[in-house]
């Protein structure tokens, strides 16, 4: 039976690679401003001599196109050369809408050279565009989009603990945002830090995406409230022509995917996705085990040319028990203070847009829910009462209102519009602290807060486009406090202008003010009498300056490099142990629930260098190298110290080669300098009373960040295959991280041995343990699409 199995599996395949065959591309072309359709408009497929021209109608269709993901390149007399996104080409290769701009002049005046590398007057420099291919096929990434984005400049990436966490130019995980088709969502990942975000694994199925914009800086004046980045997500949408089915088993989830259209006017993308990352964390012997589900949706309506509605969802269940089935001191000391985690977080937004002419209006709604429980008793045991150290129930809920309009003339465009955010948040815990004794720690607190914000910006593009400006300006402001209300204490102005030197070579500079409020709960904190202590805190602010440039040797490669300045103010501190809250974030749990002041001040500054080469059906590879310090200091008077994220350099090199008959491989190579880490405080790490209230030692903040690991670098490994037939894909990769099994060095974990100390009384008898982790990764994934 089994045999008979194998043959016919193997038949199976081998009849799918035999009848393989070629695919149509068809689509359609309009106007930008008149949502005309455009006749007699040449379309290419990148990377082969084949295409097609538009008929009266704006369609088009190109025969014989071999399976893959490809881009189309429009052209025409009078309008600007458009690329467009990546696209699947298969049985169910999407219909295809391109939107294509007028010149401003003739053709015959000025010539420009189009690029598929995207170039925006708001971000000439920290812009980078993720396509679909990235994303499909990253090596050592899962399809993780929080794991693609670890592959570009500046970011770091975190080689323990099986998190996602965004360390973006020295910031914390707390200063970043994202939007799914313009909708904010508080976070992109499972098991996320209330108060930051990371987590082990990501929110969003990449089934669902079509790109990621990744902004480390110079973000636009319609995405407010961040520190280090924005990610902007565009979700594919439904087919119009047929209704399909994809599964995909990934490395730590099975999802089911489907997309297609209700009626001739609405179109839908659905996902459902259960994880067994709790079955490959006990295989990994991990103390944690993390199981999830998720779901997103998109259902889009088009009423007509004119106008639009958007409507999606994102949530996710999430359930983090311990292993208690492991044995060790590693296992031991993880256990002693790693929380029982419940989470329930989700969003519903929509999207209306109007089209009129040169002019869009568009008006988002959207709502956003999490619901954070934490639990921890004293060697894990609940049997007691009195074993209880932590009890965290906690809720967080936003309704969000943005309405804008965005014009467009010849060389300008403008937007304008303002946001009205309604946020309710509530936090019943119980938790024992020991400072210098042991206290009790039992409040409930209640937040109802209204924030408002108002933002305009003006971009300038010349005739010949060798020169481009923007110019932009938002404010923001809420009733926590007085000063808080004050609109003109938060003005964030921002300017961006990028020149053409010569062909293909591009100088581009920024500055900017950005502002972002504290953690709700810093905001929503009470002390023992039940008074918001944290009244005083300020918006934190960061001054951010850039300079780069950029270089086109030929239409499919780009070398650019970028050096970046940020300066930090009004940084909320923490009064028990002297530190910015920024440098937290990157554990389990929740952070700003604490008496904070905005003191601290801080910097960062480096050099990011990247190179990228897209050759079509070919390669894709990128590489990039960043130098830079990140500190801060407690107050004005301070010294700059390291901060958390002070790693000094990032190296990262991925690509992916596409062979014949539909193989592929990848390689990355990546690299991080040690982190810095602080020394314990042995002396109260040993007190009996202040160890069994945290199960884990004690820093001694007065020695901060003064010790530093060694560099860390590691090398992952893929292989893709997929079979095309003529109703379904078919597709296998093996992903194999960490294939030289190289070992990540930590500070020496201090902990008890649960012996007292016959020579001090009320001490135990602590040991060191030595903290070194890697191990090869492998990983399967099987996808069918039908």
């Amino acid at each position: 039976m089994f045999r008979r199995f194998i043959s016919g599996l193997v038949l199976s395949i081998v009849s799918i690679a035999v009848f393989a065959q070629n695919y149509q591309i068809k689509g359609t072309v309009v106007s930008k401003s008149t949502r005309e359709p455009l006749e007699f408009v040449n379309i290419l497929v990148v990377g082969l001599n084949i295409g097609a021209s538009t008929d009266i109608n704006g369609n088009f269709t190109i025969n014989s196109v071999p399976p893959g993901i490809y881009q189309l390149r429009a052209s025409t007399i009078g309008y600007k050369t458009v690329f467009t996104e990546e696209y699947r080409v298969n049985h169910i290769t999407p219909h295809i809408n391109i939107e294509m701009e007028e010149k401003s002049t003739s053709i015959s005046e000025v010539t420009v050279t189009a690029s598929p590398f995207r170039r925006v007057a708001e971000s000439p420099v920290s812009l980078r565009v993720i396509g679909l291919q990235e994303i499909e096929k990253a090596p050592g990434a899962n399809r993780d989009i929080s794991r693609v984005v670890q592959n570009y400049p500046g970011v770091a990436f975190s080689p323990v603990g099986y998190r996602n966490d965004l360390i973006v130019r020295g910031g914390g995980p707390s200063e970043n945002r994202f939007y799914l088709d313009g909708v904010e969502i508080p976070n992109i990942n499972h098991f996320s830090t209330q108060g930051a975000s990371g987590g082990p694994v990501g929110l969003i199925d990449a089934d669902l995406i079509r790109n990621v914009k990744f902004y480390s800086g110079a973000f636009p004046a319609h995405r407010g409230n961040a520190l280090s980045s924005v990610l902007e997500f565009s979700l594919r949408d439904g087919s119009m022509e047929r209704n399909s089915l994809k599964a995909t088993l990934g490395a730590s989830e099975v999802s089911l995917s489907s997309n297609g259209h209700l009626g001739d006017k609405t179109s839908y993308l659905v996902s459902v996705r259960q994880s067994y990352l709790q079955m490959l964390f006990k295989v990994l012997g991990l103390p944690f085990l993390p199981a999830y589900t998720d779901a997103s949706f998109k259902i889009k309506t088009r009423f007509d040319d004119k106008n639009e509605l958007t409507v999606l969802g994102l949530g996710g269940l999430d359930r983090m028990k311990l292993n208690m089935d492991i044995d060790g001191d590693y296992a031991e000391y993880l256990l002693s203070y790693l929380p029982t985690i419940e989470q329930e977080t989700f969003t519903l937004g929509s999207v209306y847009r109007h089209y009129a002419g040169n002019h869009v209006q568009s008006v988002t709604l959207s709502h956003s829910y999490l619901h954070n429980r934490n639990f921890k008793s004293q060697n894990n045991d609940d049997s007691n009462p009195d074993n209880l150290n932590l009890d965290l129930g906690s809720v967080e809920q936003e309704t969000k209102l943005r309405v804008e309009n965005t014009s467009e003339w010849a060389s300008w465009k403008v937007n304008a519009g303002f946001e009205l955010n309604y946020t309710h948040y509530t936090n019943d815990t119980y938790q024992k602290i020991f400072s210098d004794k042991l206290y009790e720690f039992n409040y409930n607190t209640s937040l109802n807060m209204l924030r408002w914000g108002i933002y305009a910006s003006a971009n300038y593009k010349s005739f010949d486009e060798k020169f481009t400006a923007s110019l932009g300006v938002r404010t923001d402001g809420n009733n926590y406090s007085d000063k808080m209300k004050e609109l003109w204490r938060q003005l964030s102005p921002r300017l961006s202008v990028s020149y053409r030197l010569i062909d293909g070579l591009y100088l581009s500079g920024h500055m900017g003010l950005y502002y972002q409020l504290p953690a709700y709960t810093a905001l929503g904190y009470k002390d023992n009498s039940g008074v918001y202590v944290n009244k005083g805190l300020d918006y934190t602010s960061v001054t951010q300056e850039s300079l780069g440039l950029t270089w086109n040797p030929t239409e499919t490669m780009e070398v650019s490099a970028e050096g970046f300045y940020k300066m930090y103010n009004n940084m909320p501190l923490s009064v028990a142990d002297n530190i910015p809250l920024s440098c937290k974030g990157n554990d389990y749990g929740v952070i700003g629930n604490e008496l904070l002041v905005s003191d601290a001040e801080g910097r960062s500054y480096g050099v990011e260098i990247m190179f990228k080469w897209l050759l079509a059906k070919k390669l894709n590879l990128s590489s990039s190298l960043t130098f830079f310090r990140s500190e801060f200091k407690s107050g004005a008077d301070d010294k700059y110290v390291a901060s958390a994220w002070d790693n000094r350099f990032i190296f990262n090199m991925s690509g992916t080669y596409n062979l014949s008959k539909n193989w592929s491989v990848g390689m990355r190579v990546c690299a991080i300098g040690g982190s810095p880490y602080t020394p314990y405080d042995e002396e109260k790490s040993s007190l009996i009373e202040a160890w069994n209230v945290q199960g884990r030692a004690y820093y001694d903040y007065s020695r901060y960040n003064m010790e530093r690991l060694p560099a860390f670098g590691q090398l992952d490994v893929r292989v893709d295959k997929t079979f095309y037939l003529k109703k379904c894909m078919l597709g296998f990769y093996v992903d194999i991280q960490n294939i030289t099994a190289s070992k990540l060095r930590q500070p020496d974990a201090l902990m008890s041995t649960g012996e007292v100390d016959t020579n001090r009384p009320g001490h135990y008898v602590m040991k060191s343990i030595k903290m070194e982790s890697g191990t090869i990764l492998p990983t399967i994934g099987i996808t069918f699409e039908y």
